[in-house]
């Protein structure tokens, strides 16, 4: 994208984009600069919307965003292979945060020119005449939703961009002033969400279109967050400084109130939205844009025009759907024996790359803490959460490429396997029988153990290490187009990008409800909590058994919920519905709990036989809790020295 010398304050290109099973969407040509007169004509407005959707696809999915979103809280950390962008997001000790390596900067340069793309449509639309308010509210949810993405991540942020407040700008400045937090909350995100609500469908006008329920989440999420920055319990210190005040004279609990109120409103009034029946429904690739998800990034594996990127190759950037690669190991280095003897060490390739949901192309960047998979994810018997996120179990798919003909190989204790068979398997619980681990890459190429009588080598929860973990299935590629080979493992996913549903109305209302909110009846904080732990409990199949399995165990989660919920509960639950979605940072931040519950975590080292865990220590200082400003932004600015070091968030400076 062509950016100015100054790179938010300018209009955005026009990407081309589609979402499957819908031509409502238009195709645009690339531009890379509107003149006001564009947004003046039918065609200016539709195109100006269209790209206001395909923005998203250089925030959603990608992978370096998505590490800002993940490293550094208590579900994840840096992973083998991890470079500077991911050791500086874990705050371990590795790498120091900067205004340099903070990817935080993707929202930065892709939301400022979202946004004056909006305002140029809620400018200008009025004078085509022929364009309907519902169209126009499409623009003002996409402004307040790129401010609320932008006031969490760096506290408060420009809302005059050249032309005045919330003006749409067309020509290039070197200058820039930051509001502050109230001031970006009262003047853009709720005013835009309000009237986009008010003039928002039910159902919406496009495939994966924005509806009056989709605006609701956005202000209750965004009531709930501006509730906590008012209450402030841990004193974390704001940017550019303001007073803890609300403008408007409300207080934390009005909007913490409200934050339920809205939130209600939604689960009451779904429009065509609905909780799926189980959690595998949600997440399975085969039910892709179901109605339980009300946004997404989308792309296809119809047209590379549509997907916004290559069907073969991922390119490791935007566009691409990439984020996936991130929390998936180099499970091809698992071997095999090709003799019933075991002669030769792991001989072999038993796992090959992949374009299924279970595998995927391996970029070892990130991983999940043992915290995360041992003690978050505790019940995984009755919660169908833990194999509804991770894979588990590797299972053989040598004969689908080239150079194993074999149809048996011999895995542990010399055992046979053939296609489809567990070749490695993470337990769920560390076995009453200790595992035999060898002192190096073993027999399995990666360090795995044995058990007696097993053929699949396994790794123990507390064996995962930074090189050696469970992979994000929920996240993996799914493809219609891989025949019986293994299709195209290194393509970036074709997959949309989930990036708001349903289920959120019910946690957005419990936590408002916890911190105080008044609640209706049949909606207290457990009863909305127990309606996602009772879908939690409800299984059709076994992802990692790869079998049917019709189970019903809503009632022994909705027993095993606390008579009284915290918040802390909520953050847990919350882990369990969204992990490695790019939720954890944001909700951390938003109830100041990032120190306390992400302060320190355990995993194993960087070396294949490495199964004993240590503990690392973060240092999460208060100024942490904003990202900085990017060091491109505040190189562009033509201000005095003095003046440019003010711009940037305290302690990066």
């Amino acid at each position: 994208m062509k950016r100015s010398t100054i790179k938010f304050l300018i209009g955005a290109a026009v990407i081309s984009m589609s979402a499957t099973g819908c031509d409502d969407l238009l195709d645009e040509q690339p531009r890379s600069f509107y003149e006001p007169g564009f947004f003046q004509t039918e065609r200016g407005v539709s195109g100006g919307v269209t790209s206001l959707y395909a923005h998203l696809r250089y925030i959603y999915g990608d992978a370096y965003y998505y590490n800002a979103t993940e490293t550094g809280t208590d579900e994840v950390t840096y992973g083998q292979s991890a470079d500077e962008n991911f050791l500086a997001m874990d705050l371990s000790g590795r790498a120091v945060l900067n205004a340099n390596n903070s990817r935080a900067d993707r929202v930065w340069y892709a939301a400022f020119p979202n946004i004056n793309t909006a305002s140029g449509i809620i400018q200008n639309a009025t004078a085509v005449g022929t364009v309907s308010p519902a169209l126009v509210a499409e623009a003002r949810f996409f402004r307040a939703f790129d401010y609320f993405l932008l006031v969490q991540t760096f506290g408060g942020v420009p809302l005059d961009l050249g032309s005045g407040e919330l003006e749409f700008n067309t020509n290039p400045i070197r200058t820039s002033v930051r509001n502050t937090v109230p001031e970006v909350y009262t003047k853009a995100v709720f005013p835009d969400l309000l009237k986009a609500i008010a003039d928002l469908p039910a159902n919406p006008r496009v495939t994966g279109g924005v509806t009056k329920t989709v605006a609701r989440l956005y202000l209750a999420k965004a009531y709930l967050t501006y509730a906590w920055w008012l209450e402030n319990p841990n004193n974390i210190p704001t940017y550019p400084a303001a007073q803890r005040v609300d403008p408007n004279g409300k207080n934390a609990q009005w909007y913490y109130q409200e934050a339920y109120n809205v939130a209600t409103e939604g689960i009451d009034n779904p429009g065509p939205y609905r909780l799926m029946p189980t959690y595998y429904d949600v997440n399975v690739g085969t039910n892709d844009r179901n109605a339980e998800t009300m946004l997404y990034a989308d792309h296809t594996e119809t047209s590379e025009q549509y997907n916004g990127s290559s069907l073969s190759f991922g390119s490791g950037g935007a566009p691409d759907n990439f984020a996936g690669w991130m929390l998936t190991w180099n499970y091809t280095a698992i071997r095999s024996f090709k003799t019933a003897d075991g002669t030769g060490t792991g001989n072999a390739s038993s796992v090959q790359r992949e374009a299924v949901q279970p595998l995927g192309r391996p970029w070892v960047r990130m991983a999940p803490t043992i915290g995360a998979v041992a003690t978050t994810f505790a019940d995984k018997t009755n919660d169908s959460r833990y194999d509804g996120t991770f894979t588990t179990v590797y299972r053989g798919n040598w004969l689908k490429g080239t150079g194993v003909p074999e149809t048996t190989l011999y895995n542990a204790n010399k055992l046979p396997v053939s296609q489809g068979d567990a070749v490695l398997t993470f337990l769920n619980t560390d076995p009453a029988t200790a595992i035999t681990y060898p002192s190096g890459a073993g027999g399995s190429g990666v360090g795995a153990g044995v058990l007696p009588g097993r053929a699949d080598w396994v790794i123990a929860p507390n064996g995962i290490s930074r090189i050696v973990y469970p992979g994000l299935w929920k996240l993996g590629p799914y493809r219609t187009d891989n025949g019986t080979g293994l299709g195209q493992p290194n393509a970036a996913s074709t997959r949309p990008f989930n990036i708001a549903k349903f289920s959120e109305l019910y946690f957005v209302a419990a936590e408002a409800a916890v911190k105080g909110a008044t609640p209706k009846t049949g909606k207290s904080a457990r009863e909305l909590i127990n309606v996602i732990r009772a879908r939690a409990g409800k299984w059709r199949f076994d992802n990692n058994g790869n079998v049917a399995k019709v189970q019903d165990n809503s009632a022994a989660m909705v027993a095993a919920t606390p008579n009284t919920i915290d918040i802390n509960y909520i953050l847990a639950e919350r882990s369990r519905e969204y992990y490695g979605e790019g939720y954890r940072w944001f909700d951390l931040v938003r109830t100041q709990k990032w120190n306390e519950l992400a302060g320190t975590y355990r995993i194993a080292g960087n070396n294949y036989g490495d199964h004993t865990p240590a503990t690392v220590t973060r240092t999460i200082q208060p100024y942490h809790y904003l990202r900085p400003i990017p060091q491109g932004q505040l190189d562009a600015l033509d201000v005095p020295a003095e003046v440019k070091a003010t711009y940037q968030n305290p302690s990066y400076q």
